[in-house]
């Protein structure tokens, strides 16, 4: 096949690949997972959740009420006799792992959790897969971030082939991880009929029904909700921002073009926004004081805090030209659904349902939609 090509059946989620496939979320309880989950219980999989608890209070998670549509297993990546037994016993064909330590500022106090998380938890979860889980997994996507890459403030977004690395604790992690992938698949997941296994990388997602720490969007619904103004720390720094939905949808998709041709697929992908999407901080705090409906300001935060890149985007070329992938929601879609979203959680309406809509509206934006 032509690698510059896009694959057949490629470019959109395909509902009738996913309609009763087994699959396994790690970390299914943190906000990508829990929005990954409700999306694949929409499209019929079988779906399986790892994870060692519930990362923030209020979570996704507990509000959408994911618990009831996922068989949930409580163990930690951390440990790999509970990996090799959630994969024997989900038995599942494809695998997202995607449990993480995700905050770049707790990494600076916990390294040892961050790279035991990290680096430990992607090798027991490859591990697994090539032990327990041979006879039955077919693809395996590897959740890292933009992160991943050694950013030297090059000013240009970063390509798959860039070097590796990192400046603090997080970002080492995940280059990390994205090296004990690289050397698994070449090592291990390269015979035929075995499975296969790609990376995906993005970041600085948004959308609602995050609380994480130290991360600029909840924290400004935090501070809409308790009526004062947003203390932002980097005002200028840049990010690819981008609706959670976007990549969830590469991912998705990476995995059914494994499937189809693990050779072809495998590697390390790029999922982020066209370049001209990554704004700057500042930019996207008074975007939503504008769209949030009551009085919203910001402020800098002048308390001494960790050195963050300043410019951060990702070249995603190579998913567009390969799997026929883009992001469906721009920017300006991505924060409208945001506030959406968060406005009906304050109002008490029923989050599953608003998230659920939500995933429906995406679906319907493909090009390539099908009936479910």
């Amino acid at each position: 096949m032509d690698r510059s090509q896009t694959p057949a059946g490629a470019g959109f989620v395909d509902p009738e690949f996913w309609r009763g496939r087994r699959v396994l979320v790690t970390g299914h309880t943190g906000f990508k997972g829990a929005w990954l989950s409700l999306w694949l219980d929409s499209l019929g999989a079988e779906v399986v959740g790892l994870s060692n608890g519930v990362p923030t209070d209020p979570s996704l998670f507990e509000l959408a009420n994911v618990r009831e549509t996922v068989d949930h297993v409580e163990g930690d990546v951390r440990d790999p006799d509970a990996v090799d037994a959630a994969v024997t016993a989900a038995a599942p064909e494809v695998v997202f792992h995607m449990a993480a330590q995700p905050l770049v500022r707790r990494s600076f106090a916990d390294p040892r959790g961050t790279y035991a998380t990290n680096v430990m938890g992607t090798v027991n979860v490859l591990e697994a897969v090539r032990g327990a889980g041979a006879q039955t997994v077919r693809a395996v996507v590897n959740v890292t971030s933009d992160k991943c890459y050694d950013n030297r403030e090059q000013g240009r977004p970063f390509v798959e082939d860039d070097p590796m690395g990192g400046r603090d604790p997080y970002s080492s992690s995940k280059g990390c991880a994205e090296l004990v992938a690289a050397a698994f698949a070449r090592s291990y997941f390269g015979d035929p009929g075995g499975p296969a296994l790609a990376s995906a990388r993005a970041g600085n997602v948004i959308g609602g029904g995050d609380w994480g720490e130290d991360r600029l969007v909840p924290d400004v619904m935090r501070a809409a909700s308790a009526a004062r103004p947003i203390a932002i720390r980097n005002p200028g720094a840049v990010r690819p921002w981008q609706h959670v939905l976007n990549p969830l949808s590469g991912y998705l998709v990476l995995a059914q073009a494994l499937h189809a041709d693990p050779e072809g697929a495998g590697g390390g992908w790029n999922f982020g926004p066209p370049p001209e999407e990554a704004r700057e901080v500042r930019w996207i705090a008074g975007r939503l004081a504008e769209l949030w409906p009551d009085p919203l300001s910001w402020e800098v935060d002048a308390a001494p805090h960790p050195p963050e890149a300043r410019f951060l985007s990702l070249d995603s070329t190579k998913a567009s030209q390969r799997l026929g992938w883009r992001p469906l929601w721009d920017l300006e879609r991505a924060l409208e659904s945001l506030v959406e979203w968060h406005l009906a959680h304050r109002d008490g309406e029923d989050v599953r349902e608003v998230t659920l809509r939500q995933i429906d509206a995406f679906a319907a934006a493909s090009p390539g939609r099908r009936a479910v």
